[in-house]
């Protein structure tokens, strides 16, 4: 077991164009997924892209 100490509790999540979600990345702060949801959400993609918590849900 390896206890590298970060905590990572934001996820950037990504929805495609049949409803399906997956994680695309984990961040220590609110901030930082924002942005590159942002980023991602920027390139013009029918996908679309949040940021959740971890033991958040959406509904």
């Amino acid at each position: 077991m390896s206890d590298s100490g970060a905590v990572l509790p934001w996820l950037v999540i990504r929805q495609d164009d049949n409803g399906n979600h997956y994680r695309v990345g984990r961040y220590a702060t609110r901030d930082e997924a924002q942005k590159m949801a942002d980023s991602l959400d920027s390139r013009g993609h029918e996908q679309r892209y949040w940021v959740e918590r971890i033991g958040q849900t959406t509904s």
